[in-house]
């Protein structure tokens, strides 16, 4: 209890000393007789949108993983997009083989022989249970390199869509703080220009 009054005490100590360290002559403020910058409409250059391109993006990596990323010129996500599939795919076809292994020694086991590599190491309960328990990774693999791959195909397109998007100074959403010199304190807001 003593702990938490002292840690109040000290807090509101330290708000009521930066309450009083305002100054009169604030630095953020604006002089009424400077003149605002207008900017050339010339000068801006408007790229014409393309509705087919996060389609193609799309298409190019649903044909080749990382085409899409590719196109829409973002190279860094590229060993990203391969690692991420390479992964899933190392892990269904590692899990295959060990499902194999073991599916093939359960077979030689019923057929009669006792020379398969897990004889006396692993019973047949042990080769059943090892059996669904690679099958059932192997699906896991699979369904997570498909999710991998639809993953590739969607930020494909999303970022060919966010290329597209407008952000010239014609149409800006920005926030302002500013002095106000009659009431001597502060404003604070959201401004939208929209200009056309």
């Amino acid at each position: 209890m003593l702990n938490k009054q002292l840690f109040f005490g000290i807090f509101f100590i330290f708000l009521i000393s930066f309450s009083f360290a305002q100054k009169e002559g604030d630095s953020l403020s604006v002089a009424l007789d400077e003149e605002p910058l207008l900017i050339d409409n010339k000068l801006i250059e408007r790229k014409e949108i393309d509705p087919l391109r996060p389609s193609k993006a799309a298409f190019y990596s649903a044909i080749l993983p990382g085409a899409g990323q590719f196109y829409n010129k973002k190279y860094w996500k590229i060993p990203i997009v391969w690692g991420a599939i390479g992964t899933g795919v190392y892990f269904y076809i590692r899990n295959d083989r060990q499902f194999d292994r073991y599916r093939d020694a359960y077979k030689r086991r019923l057929a009669g022989f006792t020379d398969d590599e897990f004889f006396g190491v692993v019973s047949d309960d042990g080769l059943i249970r090892a059996q669904q328990q690679f099958r059932r990774n192997k699906e896991v693999s699979l369904l997570v390199t498909i999710g991998l791959y639809a993953l590739n195909i969607i930020d494909a397109n999303v970022d060919a869509h966010l290329l597209q998007f407008n952000v010239d100074e014609n149409l800006t959403l920005s926030p302002h703080y500013q002095y106000n010199q009659l009431e001597n304190s502060t404003d604070l807001g959201l401004t939208l220009n929209f200009k056309f």
